[in-house]
């Protein structure tokens, strides 16, 4: 056998991914809030629990983009396999005619 074999549990592990994004999301945005109550008891001001809140927010966004980033990847990657050449070849024929027409005046 040549080719390796894939592992039975990837395809959960891939969705237990996909489904941690958004605990994650929200695992961020607690962890900001908490950050942002210990600052404010701590020295006493109130907007420092927005700061936290802020942060927390910021955390949430770059865990977005780089799930974001992960799947971009992979479709990327999922869009070099020959089975679906084909759709970039249809569409790079359909562009190839448009540029036709435009290029030459019918009366």
């Amino acid at each position: 056998m040549s080719q390796e074999r894939e592992p039975r549990l990837k395809p959960i592990i891939e969705g237990a991914e996909s489904l941690s994004l958004g605990i994650s999301m929200v695992v961020a945005v607690l962890i900001g809030v908490g950050i942002g109550l210990g600052l404010k008891h701590l020295f006493g001001h109130a907007w420092l629990l927005w700061i936290g809140v802020f942060i927390g927010i910021a955390a949430a966004v770059l865990n977005v983009y780089k799930a974001y980033s992960k799947q971009f990847k992979e479709y990327e990657k999922l869009a070099q396999e020959p089975r679906y050449q084909y759709k970039r070849d249809l569409e790079k024929d359909a562009l190839e005619e448009d540029e036709e027409d435009f290029g030459a005046k019918k009366y």
